[in-house]
């Protein structure tokens, strides 16, 4: 089934800044398979609580998981409306003023409903969690055990309704500031921010043992 272009429905329209918004999947997808934690949204007798959680893009949903005993996953299993968001921050915009000092930036907002996922279905999100997170690290580590699926709860939720937000590029000062004899001396430009994967730092039982080849394939987009 086609599924809506990002940014179309009536709650996921780009009203601030809508030049920034981007409505093809391809994109969507990029940025999810890119991030790493996602922010899922959950009322508790009226309090919100936004949850930072590891997940994947599994096809046209998301797939993410916690606590079977969580309360905050217990509402969202029940049907409970959330908002997830997954963002990349990419640099740090400096102007010539405050005011028009940004960021750039890769967003996604995801609104729906998620459902909860057993036996079969939940196996494969929980592999392709780990796949996201840890590429090729499934087939080295040992699977679920029945007790730990029990304590553990995975939930699904589609994209079809979501909106994608991108900016790139540098400044936009104002052109008094441009024109000015002490502002338009100041630097100004882009402070990019890369995320990297560290020197692996063995346990003790490890220590004598190569690092394995997939680890040190790990790069961040």
């Amino acid at each position: 089934m086609t599924q809506p272009a990002p940014g179309t429905s009536p709650r996921t329209t780009i009203k601030r800044a809508p030049e920034r918004g981007v409505t093809d999947r391809e994109t969507l997808y990029a940025i999810l398979d890119a991030g790493l934690v996602a922010h899922v949204a959950v009322v508790e007798d009226g309090q919100p609580f936004v949850v930072p959680v590891g997940y994947a893009r599994l096809g046209d949903d998301v797939v993410f998981h916690g606590s079977s005993a969580s309360r905050l996953f217990k509402r969202l299993a029940e049907g409970q409306p959330t908002c997830v968001t997954v963002t990349l921050l990419d640099g740090l915009v400096l102007a010539r003023s405050s005011f028009e000092s940004s960021m750039n930036y890769r967003s996604v907002m995801i609104l729906g409903t998620a459902r909860r996922l057993e036996g079969d279905e939940e196996l494969a999100a929980l592999r392709a969690i780990s796949d996201h997170l840890l590429p090729d690290r499934w087939a080295d580590i040992r699977p679920p055990a029945a007790q730990e699926l029990k304590a553990t709860m995975t939930l699904s939720l589609p994209l079809a309704e979501c909106s994608v937000k991108v900016r790139t590029g540098g400044p936009e000062d104002l052109e008094e500031d441009l024109a000015d004899p002490v502002y338009s001396r100041v630097w100004a430009g882009v402070v990019p921010l890369v995320e990297s994967f560290g020197t692996p730092e063995p346990d003790d039982l490890s220590r004598d043992a190569d690092v394995p080849q997939y680890l040190r394939r790990w790069t961040r987009t």
